[in-house]
């Protein structure tokens, strides 16, 4: 059996979500099955791409225990940790409000085109967040190239212009971007770690809490916080870290048990994960599932998905030591943050050449559409690990 000290299907469940996302991502929805895409925001109810997302998610939750375990154990202190996860996760919101003002440059009052202000920017974040190899015996070169990285951002957000005169055309946090969302919800779910450690019992209680203000916020009752969210507003609105720290649930649940007891875990990741599907139902309902609209029916179903999908590779991969078919996975799951950014720097790059590059694309066949899509992630995948060989691996 696999060693439990390392718990492989976490790895090879971010990378499947990962996959999944540069998948649903690249596919040209006008063409490709509407199951396969995301749902409108008053549609009831949710497509693969409505998934993939939260799947995600909760994963970084189920990491969550085994990270600060360690971080613990080496002897840091909890001033040291509170350190670290406010790095991290402010490093994730400001790349996420980055890459979600990258679409609103306007080229003329900026004077840079939105694929170069977009490449420009990317740029900036691999020099300043590469995890780059013998630091110490390169310090002046490293500190040069986060340096340069630092100037580049510097020198977007002084020319970025939007020209939309609601915000004077100046950067927004506007919903925060995918990357921005991610580190709310980190923040909120590794301070409760912090804060609870192990104990099941007081997460449960906490993430409680967060559907209920998701709840809440859906009634509109919660209007006199108006004020603040701005600022706050993905925490106050609950859905995003109840996801998380459903996550959570589930690492504190695995971390309890080594693999050797695998009968004591799968009925109970089974039975949650059937306990959140018919509560998402029931919430059904008050609510309409849907993710654009982060209704808590949608995070309840999601979660529950996750807990079922997430022992199904445990089984397989931790139980049954049943590796070698997931192993193109491990690349994506190791280095989560290089997998989700590269692409984008392809994209920007293929439209400023105005060569049609990604030809299956214009197909008006589905099947073409998807066996693309399908294609490009699983070469994105193979860009993150040719990119680790070559030492460029960001890590925040």
């Amino acid at each position: 059996m696999t060693n439990y000290n390392r718990i492989l299907s976490i790895d090879i469940m971010r990378g499947l979500t990962l996959v999944l996302m540069l998948f649903v991502n690249d596919l040209n929805m006008d063409v490709a099955p509407a199951w396969l895409g995301h749902r409108a925001a008053e549609f009831d109810g949710m497509g693969l791409a409505d998934w993939v997302f939260p799947g995600f998610l909760f994963i970084v939750g189920m990491a969550i225990p085994f990270a600060f375990s360690k971080r613990f154990s080496s002897g840091q202190s909890v001033r040291d940790i509170s350190r670290h996860i406010l790095t991290r996760s402010l490093s994730l919101i400001a790349i996420g409000v980055l890459m979600l003002n990258s679409g609103r440059v306007n080229p003329e009052l900026t004077g840079l085109s939105k694929n170069l202000w977009a490449i420009l920017m990317y740029l900036g974040v691999f020099l300043f967040w590469n995890d780059y190899p013998n630091k110490e015996n390169n310090f002046f070169t490293v500190t040069g190239l986060k340096f340069t990285g630092l100037a580049i951002f510097v020198f977007l957000i002084i020319k970025f212009r939007s020209g939309h005169s609601e915000n004077n055309g100046s950067l927004i946090t506007g919903w925060w971007g995918i990357l921005g969302l991610i580190g709310w919800g980190y923040l909120v779910s590794a301070f409760t770690y912090v804060l609870c450690r192990d104990s099941i019992l007081k997460t449960a209680l906490i993430a409680l809490f967060f559907l209920m203000m998701n709840m809440l916020t859906d009634w509109k009752v919660l209007g006199f916080l108006d004020p603040v969210k701005p600022f706050l507003g993905i925490i106050l609105e609950g859905n995003i870290p109840f996801i998380v720290l459903s996550g959570l649930i589930g690492g504190l649940i695995i971390k309890k048990f080594p693999v050797k007891e695998f009968k004591k875990v799968i009925p109970v990741f089974l039975g949650l994960g059937v306990f959140y599907i018919i509560s998402g139902f029931i919430l059904r309902r008050w609510f309409i599932i849907s993710k654009i609209q982060a209704t808590p029916s949608w995070g309840m179903i999601c979660s529950g998905i996750s807990f079922i999908v997430f022992i199904l590779l445990y089984w397989i991969i931790d139980v049954r030591d049943k590796i070698r078919w997931a192993s193109f996975l491990q690349p994506a799951g190791e280095n989560s943050l290089t997998t989700y950014l590269a692409p984008d720097i392809l994209y920007y790059l293929i439209w400023s050449s105005g060569i049609p590059f990604l030809i299956y694309k214009q197909s008006h066949e589905p099947i073409v559409v998807v066996a693309g899509s399908i294609i490009w992630a699983l070469l994105m995948v193979g860009l993150t690990a040719l990119l680790a060989r070559l030492k460029i691996r960001l890590r925040i």
